[in-house]
């Protein structure tokens, strides 16, 4: 039998198997880290916007190193799942020592990054790190806790970004990204039960506890919670005389839609499993959210 070729490996390929392996489709989570900015009416302020967006790319280099660490913990389970196993470390494109190097020099730019912001900003970016090593040793195996631990994950990214600039934060914008982030994990959730069927539980027991009808549920009432928030938050004196304008309740279209469209591709099409390649993919919910950022920024800034 004849040998097989060696791969050839070329500076394309090495750029694509780094993209794939720092996750960097899911950097745009991470642009939570700039609504502080935008909403604090701080945008058109460039000392403002330089630490916003440092903030931002000091959470981008952290959350890869997160996520390098998390396929380094569940190597062996990912080889296994029908999607993860395409990734680099699972398929053996790089090796776990090269990986874990990596993710160190990740964590240290993102600290340097951090403390050039502002000292005070690595409390929160400390407190990311915390969370998701926690969920990826342990918080991922309990029930419900799991779905909150992500979600919290981007509540910390947002408070993160008013931290960055030293502004306060809407209590009822935090509270709106709490749902809206329950929403995503529990529609990813609700995506990786549909996908492994009756061989979830194998993959991780956690989700034996989990079925689609409860996830529905939830679904529908977390929903609910980031609209009706989001509605009180656009519509609150506090936040109307913080930012001088009683008009971005107009905006609620754009949430509405982006809602229902979400619930509908993940009990439709089963695309909930990863938010980010959703939002990449489907040009819809892409558009609503430019839309909306678009509508938010003409309210705040020029109407």
């Amino acid at each position: 039998m004849a040998a097989t070729p060696p791969v050839k490996t070329t500076p394309w390929s090495v750029a694509h198997t780094a993209r794939r392996l720092l996750r960097i489709y899911q950097w745009p989570k991470n642009l939570l880290v700039l609504t502080p900015l935008v909403f604090a009416l701080e945008m058109t302020r460039p000392g403002s916007a330089v630490r916003a967006l440092a903030a931002m790319a000091a959470f981008c280099l952290a959350s890869s190193a997160t996520y390098i660490f998390n396929d380094i913990r569940d190597l062996e389970q990912d080889r296994s799942h029908p999607t993860k196993r395409r990734r680099p470390l699972p398929a053996g494109e790089i090796s776990v020592a090269f990986a874990a190097t990596l993710a160190v020099l990740l964590l240290v730019a993102a600290v340097g990054i951090g403390w050039w912001v502002r000292p005070k900003f690595l409390v929160p970016l400390f407190g990311y790190l915390l969370l998701t090593g926690s969920y990826t040793l342990l918080l991922k195996h309990v029930f419900l806790v799991d779905v909150l631990t992500v979600a919290l994950g981007f509540v910390i990214r947002a408070m993160a970004g008013a931290v960055a600039i030293n502004v306060v934060f809407s209590n009822w914008l935090m509270v709106c990204t709490l749902f809206l982030a329950l929403l995503l994990s529990l529609g990813k959730r609700r995506t990786e039960i549909a996908l492994l069927d009756e061989e979830a539980g194998a993959h991780r027991a956690v989700l034996d506890r989990y079925d689609t009808a409860y996830i529905d549920q939830l679904l529908l009432l977390v929903a609910g919670g980031a609209l009706i928030t989001y509605t009180i938050y656009t519509c609150s004196p506090e936040v109307v005389a913080r930012v001088h304008t009683d008009k971005l309740y107009m905006t609620l279209p754009f949430v509405v839609y982006g809602l229902a469209r979400y619930l509908w591709l993940i009990r439709e099409t089963h695309h909930g499993a990863d938010p980010s390649a959703l939002l990449i993919r489907d040009w819809p919910t892409l558009a609503t959210v430019g839309l909306w950022m678009a509508a938010c920024v003409a309210l705040l800034y020029w109407a």
